[in-house]
């Protein structure tokens, strides 16, 4: 499984510690350090930045020109992986249906994006269709709540897997860096911004040896992290223990 881990990552020495031959989740709503996560990333992916604009001013009407346009200029680079297709956040299944119409980037290149609380039979359709499928948490399945997040996959994956009971498709979990929930589904893929926020909360760092620097905190928290994968199959991880983290994760 690959770890996105999300930007903005401040100041960019701290983004050099988390990324530095791994992976970057860069967000159109926050593209500043798009030039050194190309640089020193193994690799990158782009986030239409729907989430962090319905967040912040319950905007869901956007003009994704500039967007598709940002992904034009990465979507050749030999480290970009791919690109989130705009989304409507709390949006009905008609109007993310033609997100999908207007993306001009092609299968490839572009991941739509299915939310939880959608209907079953798109999330089955959109597998046997994109080689990628991003999967977004909303209302009573959001990813802070991971328990009914998880078991919500759990039911759906099962009808998209093949006969060893790995997925049709590959599987990317938006905002789903934590292990509570990926160590728990087979994911080929996850992101979040879970480093960004946490290296600067100086309360959840306490004790005699706590890290200090926000530079060592990252990497801490990018060790952390790491050292949990995604299960192969869905039966597999059906069989796995829980996990417990001493750190506190922002999903």
């Amino acid at each position: 499984m690959i770890h996105y881990h999300g930007g903005p990552i401040t100041p960019d020495t701290c983004a050099l510690r988390a990324w530095r031959g791994r992976h970057a989740f860069i967000s159109f709503a926050h593209p500043a350090q798009i030039n050194l996560a190309s640089e020193v990333c193994q690799s990158f992916a782009l986030d239409n930045g729907a989430f962090t604009a319905w967040k912040a001013a319950g905007r869901n009407k956007i003009d994704w020109r500039d967007y598709y346009d940002f992904v034009a200029r990465w979507k050749n680079h030999p480290g970009f992986d791919f690109a989130i297709i705009p989304d409507v956040i709390d949006g009905g299944e008609a109007e993310n249906e033609a997100l999908l119409d207007e993306w001009p980037h092609g299968d490839f290149y572009g991941v739509p994006v299915w939310h939880m609380n959608e209907s079953d039979d798109r999330f089955i359709r959109l597998c046997h269709e994109y080689p990628r499928v991003a999967i977004g948490s909303c209302g009573e399945y959001d990813v802070k709540r991971p328990n009914l997040a998880v078991t919500r996959m759990k039911d759906l994956i099962r009808h998209v897997t093949d006969g060893h009971g790995q997925p049709v498709t590959k599987f990317h979990g938006l905002r789903m860096l934590n292990p509570l929930i990926f160590t728990q589904l087979p994911l080929a893929s996850a992101d979040s911004t879970n480093v960004a926020r946490n290296i600067g909360i100086d309360k959840a760092w306490s004790g005699a040896y706590a890290p200090a620097s926000k530079e060592t905190r990252a990497a801490v928290l990018v060790e952390r992290i790491e050292s949990h994968n995604s299960p192969g199959t869905l039966n597999y991880c059906e069989k796995r223990d829980r996990i417990s983290l001493q750190l506190p994760l922002e999903v």
